[in-house]
């Protein structure tokens, strides 16, 4: 079975004398898979800092804006990294230059482990965030490079899912690994899943044929085309300007920053809430972080399969990949601004985790979108800028809920304030995306200024 037809015409004896084998549907989710575990690894490390934050706050006496600050360093140097994913997809494969990226977030946390200070903390942090910065968009180039534009929503959605397994698998593990041995064994537990990924990535990746460089090598080109994807090489690079200064780009950037300041905050600050601010004990705070992200990978992977057999039916793209997310993005604003009025601790866990799983189905759909806008060579450069000015929110949000916390009467109100102001941006954002986005028209806008 193949990911598409034979190329209209093109007797299948044709194919078969082919140097290159069909792209098979098995393949193609083989080689996704192994981005997945790659994206898996990447968001627990990520993640980890909110599951250690605590006992990290009591030994080196942090305060929670200091705790914060931290976090917000972090996604400073991930959005100035993020625009290194255009020059090294340039120059560089994707399968060394993801190899590069997973081997230094395996390594770069481990001076905490031996000296640790809020000094190293931050150096740690951030040479962490300089290292994940460029590997979200090379992720996402190197899981489409298996999957035609069409076909892009559902493989979208497991690879941003991918954030959700780490905190529905991980979390508790790593949770139960602090409480147990200390938040050193914590981080030194990643690092040697980053070792096991390097092992499995070296012995079994592959780039795909829906890619530029795939389609200059003649065997691959023959592949592409034998899937159904067109000619994927004939089509010109258009000036960057277009692509950045269009209606879907930046009303859908200003979406994806408030969406993913929500999970900056999810990822930095949510078992501190549960712990200090609902009274949960630090095991339970950290098996909970699971919940939020097990709605949020359902909606998801569910919002992509759906969504791609409406394109594939003939649904304009703006339909499904700019109204949906839209909505569910309201859902998500509207749930979020009745925190603070909740006093039941289960209540405000279940309350927050809906909100979270609706706001999260803006990622793989708004990602598909903006993949559209550009040629398949200018995919890694385009997504590169996308996602560093998503990681704004995550310089902001972050700091700005620890002086929130500090400030509040209540532990458990200055978090539930920060949520909230979260939910009426993500709204107000939502608006102007379902005003201004339209990626069916603003591709056919750029290809005439080529």
């Amino acid at each position: 079975m193949t990911t598409g037809n034979l190329a209209p015409g093109r007797p299948a004896s044709a194919a078969g004398t082919s140097s290159a084998p069909l792209v098979s549907a098995k393949r193609a989710w083989g080689m996704t898979g192994l981005v997945i575990f790659l994206y898996v690894v990447n968001y627990a490390d990520k993640a980890v800092l909110g599951i250690i934050a605590q006992p990290l706050a009591r030994e080196l006496g942090l305060t929670s804006s200091q705790i914060g600050l931290v976090g917000s360093l972090f996604f400073l140097t991930f959005t100035i990294g993020g625009f290194l994913a255009g020059p090294m997809n340039k120059y560089m494969t994707l399968r060394w230059a993801l190899l590069a990226l997973g081997v230094t977030w395996s390594l770069v946390m481990l001076p905490l482990v031996v000296s640790a200070s809020l000094v190293m903390l931050i150096v740690c942090r951030m040479l962490l965030g300089l290292a994940e910065g460029p590997s979200s968009a090379l992720m996402h180039t190197a899981a489409y490079s298996w999957h035609p534009a069409a076909k892009r929503g559902l493989p979208g959605a497991f690879l941003t899912g991918s954030a959700s397994v780490a905190k529905i698998a991980l979390a508790p593990v790593l949770a139960y690994v602090t409480v147990q041995w200390g938040w050193r064994a914590a981080i030194v537990s990643l690092s040697l899943l980053g070792a096991a990924w390097v092992v499995v990535w070296l012995t079994g990746w592959a780039e795909g044929p829906y890619t530029a460089k795939a389609n200059k090598d003649g065997a691959a080109g023959e592949a592409a085309a034998a899937a159904g994807s067109g000619a994927l090489d004939t089509e010109p690079s258009v000036p960057w300007r277009s692509i950045f200064l269009s209606r879907t780009f930046v009303s859908c950037a200003f979406l994806i920053m408030v969406c993913y300041a929500l999970t900056t905050v999810v990822l930095t600050w949510l078992p501190s809430y549960f712990e200090v601010g609902l009274g949960y004990s630090a095991l339970q705070a950290g098996s909970m972080f699971a919940l939020p992200s097990i709605i949020g990978l359902v909606l998801m992977i569910v919002s992509g399969g759906v969504t791609d057999r409406m394109i594939q039916r003939g649904a304009k793209s703006r339909a499904v990949r700019i109204i949906v997310p839209c909505v569910g993005v309201l859902i998500c604003g509207g749930v979020l601004t009745m925190l603070p009025l909740i006093d039941m601790p289960i209540v405000a866990v279940l309350t927050l985790s809906v909100g979270y799983g609706f706001g999260a189905i803006v990622f793989p759909l708004v990602n598909a979108a903006i993949s559209e806008l550009c040629p398949p060579q200018q995919t890694a450069g385009t997504m590169g800028v996308f996602l560093a000015l998503m990681s704004i929110g995550g310089l902001v949000a972050p700091y700005t809920t620890g002086v929130i916390v500090d400030h509040a009467a209540t532990k458990a109100e200055g978090y539930a304030t920060a949520f909230q102001s979260i939910g009426i941006l993500g709204a107000i954002a939502a608006v102007l995306v379902l005003i201004f986005a339209n990626p069916d028209r603003d591709r056919a806008r750029i290809r005439v200024s080529a």
